[in-house]
């Protein structure tokens, strides 16, 4: 059992409040999994620049002087830290380059998540205790999603916490388990895919990261995985501008959706959204088995 969320703002006059209402989603669920959570946020693309979140263990070591260390690394970066995450934005041309200089600099640090616009934050413990330490409710943004865990296989640890992000601007929130992630991992590791923990769920992201490199969109991805993955799955899922759902043909695990002209909401349960503004004549409905729903900012009216 865990506990997912997601909300795809359509109207920009709510994205000052996407962490506000995403958060107050996430810590309505925490019954559902107090191992660890997460939460990613779009934020609004600075034209040129990338973005790319890191985790340490022992972030007063590795954070200080990190982004002078980045520079004479002749790498231009600006660090923000924020408690064991910092967010280091570079030039877009030198995105490639923050993963092999931060192993050589900083061989324990993690990386959250890249790309444009994207912020990932998560770790062991409670929905509210995330929230707070990464002051998710200040952020604001177009979209995103969240996860609470109750872990059923791998390590309670913060790689093993959702989202999982595999790709540029994408991530994944899971709630079920897959059957065939070990022969699907093999077969992505030889296309060239990296992981970084046993989770089925890095491997359900990385699934749709290797589909979205062979050229199709967030929907014919989310399509293909209904024929490729076997176990109970509901999916969430993020990209750059696009918001997908999608739930296993048998669809046993809990969810509900609501659409008003201000936003598209999910929650496993309908008091994850029960806060939100409008919701009282929002269109709410339980997403049909082995169907996919998408939205694409790039898309709107």
């Amino acid at each position: 059992m865990c506990g997912i969320v997601g909300l795809f703002l359509k109207d920009p006059a709510l994205e000052p409040q996407l962490g506000q209402l995403l958060s107050d989603m996430l810590i309505t669920m925490t019954d559902r999994g107090p191992d660890s959570a997460g939460i990613a946020i779009y934020g609004a693309a600075d034209n040129g620049k990338a973005k790319v979140t890191v985790q340490s263990a022992d972030p007063d070591t590795d954070f200080e002087d990190l982004e002078a260390a980045l520079k004479a690394a002749d790498l231009d970066a600006k660090v923000t830290v924020k408690s064991t995450h910092a967010v280091v934005e570079v030039a877009a041309a030198d995105a490639a380059r923050v993963r092999p200089v931060l192993a050589s600099l900083r061989p324990d640090v993690r990386i959250m998540g890249s790309g444009d616009c994207v912020e990932i934050y998560k770790e062991t413990g409670l929905p509210k205790d995330v929230v707070a330490c990464f002051d998710v409710r200040s952020m604001r943004g177009t979209h995103g999603i969240g996860h609470t865990r109750m872990a059923t296989e791998s390590a309670v640890t913060t790689l093993g916490a959702h989202p999982f992000s595999t790709g540029s601007d994408q991530c994944l929130v899971h709630n079920g388990s897959l059957s065939n992630h070990n022969n699907l991992r093999r077969e992505l590791a030889r296309e060239g895919i990296a992981f970084e923990t046993q989770n089925d769920s890095e491997v359900a992201a990385a699934y749709l990261t290797a589909e979205m490199a062979k050229g199709k969109d967030l929907g014919e991805a989310l399509t293909g995985a209904l024929d490729d993955l076997d176990g109970f799955f509901t999916f969430v899922v993020g990209t750059k501008s696009g918001f997908g759902v999608v739930r296993d043909p048998i669809a046993c695990k809990p969810a509900v959706m609501a659409e008003t002209d201000q936003y598209v909401a999910f929650g496993s349960e309908y008091r994850a959204l029960v806060n939100l503004p409008g919701i009282e004549t929002a269109r709410v409905w339980e997403p049909e088995p082995a169907t996919v729903y998408f939205w694409d900012h790039k898309n709107a009216a």
